[in-house]
């Protein structure tokens, strides 16, 4: 009976200390699972019920081609003006709302979105600029672009920045010179400039007007080195025409576009001092529209392909 005793009680003991040690090992990985589900997780916006696009949008920008569109440019810089080409492409695709770059693969969490991509090329004497800006913006028309980034190339060197949509707008920013270098900020929502592109294709009538706050294009703050923020605005549209006034900056865009769907824009102008310090002088630069055709870009990179780019006047 002795024996039997001691037994039983070794079984109780041993059943209490594997309970004890697997609710402890229970409760490491719960919150080893919980710092990795943490460390992982992207803080984004909250997204707003998708809004369907209307068919007639449909059947011009789901048909598996991008819109390039070129144009004469007349850009303002160093307080003389230069000639060059800009080139307007956009295009929809599939975007992951979370990690914000393009979706491989169909999936029922991807963002339907309008990319534009924007670039311009020009010569300031002896060196080459090249300027690029990519807008990623929903085509629900419901909420602000999920992204935005822009490079530029030029012989002094190279700059980026890159603005991503998550609680708030963040924003990293890369450059040679040194009162730039690397920095990133965090900013409240506000209207962008950059994004008011690709919402004017979608919808005019969308547009802010009035007083407002916007964040000027990530081109303008850095050719004229501004800080990255939100500035006072004006904005008025009529006629096909829509105007942005920055009077803190003494800045002027107008963007010429078609009234009627799929709401092409026919060029642009922007009124800025150029130049530097007392010697800066306003200059507009001036973008006018030259050739578009509709095409599957992507898949068009042998030599031969090179006879479209003599189709937008780009050779």
């Amino acid at each position: 009976m002795s024996f039997l005793k001691k037994y039983i009680r070794f079984e109780l003991k041993l059943f209490f200390f594997i309970a004890f040690f697997g609710l402890v090992i229970a409760c490491v990985e719960n919150t080893s699972n919980k710092e990795i589900a943490e460390a992982t997780t992207i803080e984004t916006e909250a997204i707003p019920t998708l809004i369907e696009p209307s068919q007639e949008f449909k059947d011009y920008w789901y048909r598996g081609k991008a819109e390039i569109t070129s144009y004469k440019l007349e850009q303002a810089r160093y307080g003389e003006m230069r000639d060059g080409n800009a080139v307007l492409i956009y295009v929809t695709e599939d975007f992951l709302p979370n990690i914000q770059v393009k979706a491989d693969r169909q999936n029922a969490k991807n963002v339907p979105i309008l990319k534009l991509n924007a670039t311009k090329n020009f010569n300031t004497g002896i060196y080459p600029y090249a300027i690029m800006q990519s807008t990623f913006y929903p085509v629900s028309n419901n909420r602000h672009a999920i992204k935005i980034s822009s490079s530029m190339q030029e012989w002094c060197g190279h700059v980026y920045a890159q603005l991503n949509n998550r609680n708030q707008f963040e924003i990293g920013s890369h450059s040679y010179f040194e009162g730039e270098a690397d920095q990133n900020l965090k900013l409240d929502k506000a209207i962008l400039e950059n994004e008011l592109w690709t919402q004017l294709r979608i919808d005019p009538k969308s547009l802010p007007v009035g007083n407002i706050k916007v964040i000027p294009s990530l081109e303008f703050t850095r050719l004229k080195h501004k800080t990255i923020k939100a500035y006072a605005a004006k904005a008025k549209i009529s006629q096909g025409v829509y105007t942005l006034s920055y009077p803190e900056l003494d800045r002027i865009l107008t963007i010429t576009f078609n009234p009627e769907f799929p709401y092409e824009i026919e060029g642009w102008e922007e009124s800025f001092k150029s130049g530097f310090g007392s010697n800066a002088k306003m200059l507009t630069t001036k973008a006018t529209k030259s050739k578009s055709i509709k095409t599957a870009y992507w898949g068009q990179n042998s030599n031969a392909d090179e006879s479209l780019r003599k189709e937008l006047d780009l050779e």
